[in-house]
């Protein structure tokens, strides 16, 4: 941006501010007046203060408190005096470069800058979101993008540095999309990804949404009319923007810039090129007498002194040549006072540029007249009862007459409406009576008046003296009416005036003028001549500034004057009357929309005064009044100290630039840019002494807590480290001795400015913005720590003071953080409340720790240990008050393990502070509870076991007992809880995991042993008849077994799967334990089949009790009907499996274990009745006996068969002894008793009883 070229030095005889005054000093605008613009040089404001002074000192021998005050006032007077006086002479130099630059442009390559963010915009985004989160707004959006949205508000919106950044002018509206961004690419990517959804297309969404909250109710279809100069500074602009920008710059009034403007001629070219000719003639007469007095500025170097010389030529000469390769053309009449605009920026130019040309027939003005006839007086040639009546007409309209009188008594009050669109039209009243002649034609005109009325003319009725024919007797006839002229909407003012100007009314006389109102924006000031419609001359008053002025020498007519001026032309006006002149004043200043509000002149001035008492109250071209405008246009520029005049206009600029719209970070606009670039070539200012005052202003804004742009300060400061240490890219240059010194100045105060800056970088750069600012600002001071370009710094040097400043960093955050807790550090606080204020502010810590990481950790990406040791630091102060919390806590208080949990949780994420110092710290105060802990939680255990087994009622609950469930729960939670500690340290978290696994199945062996002996003595106290169903407890225990194998692979197995002897033997204790509760079990069911078995052996063939049965039921079958024998011990034991099954089936929660004892149940059954018949090989089966198996084997086979026992099973080599037994016995029955059996039958197809 700034071109790194050396430009002379003006010498060695510079006042600070402007090196010498010229032979006429610059003439001033006056600060001490009430009108503030009255033009005096320099040497009258000085001699009227000292007049003004001279009595006062001359009174009293000592000076009161009123000399004081007067002398402080007239003190800040004089200076500010004379800092006006040095703003317009450096405003003449910029008029200059900006009519006629021939050597810099305006850049079109620097980066856009964004619109910056108020506190009121800031407030107005916070209500906004905070709306969205409480529902008011329409946006639809899901739970995760809400989530969001509150960690947005409440972490970035709602902080203290946003706020300072924001008053600091650093923040745009791009910042805060971005910090969003980065928010939610992190929210992002931890979002399970989700079939048909891309993450970007999320990402997408969001951000749009976000934009909408952003932007709230605002239409943003609605473009403003007119853009305001702040707003199109970032783009290239033209001469009048430019001038208007430094108007605003220097304080310039707009009035003000007109006349200097018409002074410098700078609408002729031709003049321009020869000002930039005689100035550089003078710059190289300066360098000869430079050279020829041998007045040179100090030099680092005594042999620069004919080099200075050198470079003050080669400067000059290469602005000639530039000046020469301007084509010539280009100075013609069709050179206009615009610089190339690109297309694209078209839309936003529109200031300064001429509107379009104003018409005569654009002015329109419409008029109503109303004409009032009274009465007519002096009427002495007329008969009193003659018929008199008047005809009243507008000059080019129509005529109307009033009612018919009696000349006795002429009176009418007749009112006649008329429309006319002259500003100065003719009426014409006439008094007529009839003609009683039978020849007369037309009725005899008594007399006239003609009346040329106006808007301000007088409304009430008033006589006029009518002009009569020749001979008449009514020498004195006067008519009373009245003409009342209204004045339309677009008419401002009107009145006569006398008028001389450049381009229009060029002859100084008398004219009717209006102010008319084209439209909203358009005024012009219009001449009329009588019964004319469209006016003479017009002005169209855009771009003029109206004001007073003392009466013109030379001018005939009128008393108090006014002028109206712009860039090439000057109006003057005058009238007879001062209210008159107040009048047309105001209204043409509200015409103009002027920022300058004309003051009226205390004393008048009249026409005949002296010219030498005359004070000018403006700079006009009239060639009598350019005295004082020549000391400021005529002065010498090589004649000013231009280095100490573009500090002045750099740093005016500067502020300008800062205070504007726009988060410029400290650039330039391309205009500013473009200008002061002009200047510095044009005038000679040296390009060290230009950056070295840039770095000053820049850094009076930085310690002031305003964001720079720390690329802007190293720029500057290489360009001014080259050219001190002779390393330009253009050669060596002279330096003087002036600016080394204040470079080394410069070098020591941007030293202390980046240091302060690094230690208080949350706050110099919150959130990471400006984007890379953080890490530009550790390579400046890198670059700044290099004293000399042969020394390179070492890097230990830079490391070592950005670890200093780490360090007060450290404590700085620590405080800012706890001011913002507000947590009061009192010892006799309650422990509990001390503990939850000590986990709040490590909850905080942990944030402001986690933001570092996200934004800053990026710029010390060179020494990543460096933000690790200030993390230490920083947790090392939280490191006390955690200390002094945690002593207090009670003995047998668990309460602060969530504190550890938080700590521990961010600490070994963090690979720069995991088992660091404050993390081995943490460890070691809490290994002593953890052990503790799990201490008690042992014995606490092993108690609710004991204590449980022993008011046990063994109700089903979820999958086992309420013992076995406690049981259960205490140790998974026991493990859960010390697997989420996440202990760092791997040998003690070891030794943790197994301690715990140890104790889980010395636990679960106990209750694995109990609940054995609780079956066993069910068993043994479990009848062995039909009766006997399978208890619930029963259920309820092997429900617990099953449990509690499955908690046993949880909570007896280590995580690296090596199976421990104690794992093991839990597993083969259940194991055992399960198959030993089965077999008890299936011996209960077995020995009710052998009861039934042993009722049916009573029938065995050749027993006594056999034949006696025989007998009795054969007696009895003759007299009543008996029962089938046997068919009910049948039908029982039948009815004992099913419930029984069902009971199995529907109270033991596992499928795996049900097969298995139905297996082992029908198995051990079938293996019974087997073992029964082979016992009775050689008897026949009774026919009751044969009865009873046969339903009880089909029967038994068909309910497991159900029950899902597997056909390898059900088919044993028992059950088909059994079957083919029962076949033979059943075929042996069938051919002694017949029909004995009473269908039942081993076929499969036999009907099966109920």
């Amino acid at each position: 941006m700034l071109d790194p070229s050396s430009s002379e030095d003006t010498g060695a005889e510079s006042d600070p501010e402007v090196a010498r005054e010229p032979q006429r000093k610059p003439s001033v605008l006056s600060a001490a007046g009430k009108r503030r613009n009255i033009w005096r040089t320099g040497g009258e404001r000085l001699q009227s203060a000292e007049a003004g002074g001279a009595p006062g000192r001359g009174a009293k021998g000592s000076p009161s408190a009123g000399d004081e005050e007067e002398k402080k006032e007239r003190e800040r007077a004089q200076k500010e005096e004379k800092e006006r006086r040095t703003k317009l002479q450096i405003y003449v130099f910029v008029l200059r470069c900006i009519s006629y630059p021939f050597n810099a442009k305006q850049p079109t390559d620097m980066a856009r800058r964004q619109q910056k963010v108020n506190k009121q915009q800031l407030q107005t985004v916070k209500e906004r979101f905070l709306a969205f989160l409480n529902g008011e707004t329409q946006i639809m959006a899901d739970e995760a993008f809400c989530n969001a949205i509150r960690s947005y508000y409440e972490g970035f919106l709602k902080s203290e540095r946003v706020s300072r950044m924001v008053q600091g002018g650093g923040c745009s509206a791009n910042d805060f999309r971005e910090v969003f961004k980065k928010n939610i690419e992190r929210r992002v990517r931890s979002l399970p990804e989700i079939d048909g959804l891309s993450k970007e297309t999320v990402l997408s969404s969001w951000i749009t949404k976000y934009d909408t909250i952003y932007r709230g109710e605002e239409d943003m279809r609605r473009q403003p009319q007119r853009a305001h100069l702040s707003a199109v500074s970032e783009l290239i602009l033209s001469k009048e923007q430019l001038y208007e920008m430094f108007q605003q710059i220097l304080g310039i009034r707009k009035f003000e810039h007109q006349q200097l403007y018409n002074a410098c001629q700078l609408d002729n070219v031709d003049e321009q090129a020869a000002q930039i000719r005689r100035e550089l003639d003078g710059r190289l007469q300066l360098a000869d007498k430079i050279a020829r007095e041998r007045r040179y500025p100090k030099f680092v170097s005594a042999d620069m002194e004919a080099l200075y010389i050198e470079e003050l030529r080669s400067s000059v000469n290469l602005l000639m040549a530039n000046l020469e390769s301007l084509p010539v053309s280009k100075g013609g009449p069709d050179f206009k006072q615009k610089l190339k605009r690109s297309s694209m920026n078209n839309s936003f130019l529109d200031i300064g540029d001429e509107g379009d040309i104003l018409s005569k027939s654009d002015v329109v003005l419409s008029f109503n007249l109303e004409v009032v006839i009274v009465e007519v007086q002096g009427l002495k040639s007329v008969a009193p009862n003659r018929i008199v009546y008047c005809t009243m007409e507008v000059e080019g309209g129509e005529k109307l007459q009033t009612d018919q009188a009696e000349a006795s008594r002429p009176m009418w009050g007749t009112q006649g409406d008329f429309t006319t669109t002259h500003p100065l039209p003719l009426v014409k009243v006439k008094l007529f009576t009839e003609s009683t002649g039978v020849l007369a034609l037309e009725d005899k005109e008594l007399g006239r008046v003609v009346l040329n009325p106006t808007t301000s003319g007088p409304k009430q009725a008033e006589f006029h003296r009518m002009v009569v024919p020749k001979n008449s007797q009514d020498a004195d006839l006067r008519i009373k009416l009245a003409v009342r002229m209204d004045k339309p909407p677009n008419m401002k003012h009107s009145g006569y005036l006398y008028a001389v100007g450049h381009r229009v009314w060029k002859r100084w006389k008398k004219r009717y003028f209006v102010l008319v109102q084209v439209s909203q924006y358009t005024f012009a000031m219009c001449s009329y001549r009588e019964r004319k419609a469209e006016p003479q001359e017009l002005m169209h008053l855009e771009g003029y500034t109206v004001d007073y002025c003392d009466p013109q020498t030379g001018l005939q007519g009128g008393r108090v004057f006014f002028n109206a001026v712009k860039e090439g032309d000057l109006v003057t006006f005058a009238c007879d009357d001062e209210q008159d002149r107040v009048l047309w004043v105001q209204a043409i200043y509200r015409a103009t929309g002027q920022s300058y509000k004309p003051v009226p002149p205390i004393h008048n001035k009249t026409a005949n005064s002296k010219e030498g008492n005359m004070k000018s109250s403006c700079i006009s071209l009239d060639p009598s009044q350019r005295q004082s405008v020549e000391d400021l246009i005529s002065a010498a520029p090589s004649c000013f100290d231009h280095a100490a005049l573009f500090t002045v206009l750099q740093k005016h600029t500067l502020q300008h630039r800062m205070n504007d719209s726009f988060s410029c970070l400290g650039w330039f606009s391309p205009g500013q840019v473009f200008v002061l670039d002009e200047y510095c070539a044009r005038y000679g200012v040296r390009g060290c002494h230009r950056h070295l005052s840039y770095l000053k202003d820049l850094m009076d804004y930085a310690e002031n807590s305003v964001l720079v742009d720390p690329m802007l300060l190293h720029y500057s400061y290489a360009f001014c480290a080259s050219h001190i240490h002779g390393n330009r890219p253009d050669g060596t240059g002279t330096v003087t001795l002036e600016e080394k010194e204040q470079f080394e100045a410069v070098r020591s105060r941007l030293i202390v400015l980046l240091e302060n800056q690094i230690t208080h970088f949350r706050y110099c750069f919150p959130f990471g913005r400006p984007d890379g600012a953080l890490k530009a600002t550790l390579s400046l001071l890198e670059r700044v720590l290099i004293k000399d370009i042969t020394t390179v710094v070492p890097t230990e040097e830079t490391k070592r003071r950005v670890q200093k400043c780490l360090e007060k960093a450290a404590q700085i955050n620590y405080g800012q953080l706890m001011d913002y807790a507000q947590i009061n550090v009192d010892s006799e606080e309650v422990p509990e409340k001390r503990l939850e204020d000590t986990l709040r502010l490590g909850e905080l810590c942990i944030e402001v720790l986690q933001q570092n990481d996200e934004h800053h950790s990026e710029a010390f990406s060179w020494w990543p240990e460096l933000m690790a040791e200030h993390a230490e630091t920083f947790l090392s102060l939280y490191r006390v008050g955690m200390d002094s919390a945690l002593q207090v806590q009670p003995v047998d208080s668990w309460n602060s393990f969530p504190l550890f949990q938080l700590l521990n949780n961010f600490l070994r994420a963090d690979s720069h502070l995991c088992n660091g110092a404050f993390h081995k710290h943490l460890q070691e105060v809490f290994i002593p509870l953890v052990v503790r802990y799990i201490d008690l939680m042992e014995t606490s255990i092993a108690q609710s076991i004991h204590r449980g087994f022993e008011q046990e009622t063994w109700q089903s609950v979820n999958n086992g007992s309420a013992t076995s469930e406690d049981l259960f729960w205490k140790l998974d939670a026991l493990q859960m809880f010390v697997m989420d500690l996440h202990w760092p340290e791997p040998e003690f978290a070891s030794h943790l995991e197994q301690r715990l696994k140890l104790m889980a199945s010395d636990m679960m062996e106990a209750c694995v042993k109990r609940t054995k002996s609780a079956f066993d003595g069910k068993m043994q106290k479990a009848s062995k008849s039909t009766e006997f169903r399978v208890p619930l407890s029963v259920c309820t225990m092997f429900n617990m077994l099953l449990d509690a194998k499955k908690q046993s692979a949880k909570l007896c197995v280590l995580d690296y799967n090596q199976e421990q002897q104690y794992h093991s033997k839990i597993d083969v204790l259940i194991d055992d334990t399960f198959k030993e509760m089965i077999l008890s079990l299936i011996s209960k069911c077995a020995a009710v089949l052998e009861g039934v078995l042993s009722k049916l052996s009573r029938y065995d063939e050749g027993t006594f009790f056999s034949s006696i049965l025989s007998f009795t039921v054969k007696a009895a079958a003759k007299y009543v009907e008996v029962p089938k024998p046997g068919m009910d011990l049948a039908d029982t034991y039948i009815i004992f499996v099913r419930q029984n099954q069902d009971i199995l089936r529907d109270h033991i929660n596992d499928e795996v274990c049900i097969e298995k004892v139905f297996d082992q149940w029908y198995t051990s059954s079938m293996r019974a009745v087997c073992v029964w018949l082979t016992d009775r090989l050689d008897l026949q089966l009774h026919i009751y006996q044969l009865k009873v198996l046969i339903k009880i084997v089909k029967k038994i086979y068909r309910d497991f068969r159900l029950q899902g026992v597997l056909d390898g099973t059900l088919n044993n080599s028992s059950y088909e002894t059994v079957c083919n037994r029962l076949k033979v016995e059943e075929a042996t029955a069938a051919v002694k008793a017949g029909d004995g059996l009473q269908g039942i039958s081993m076929r499969d197809s036999d009907e099966e009883d109920s």
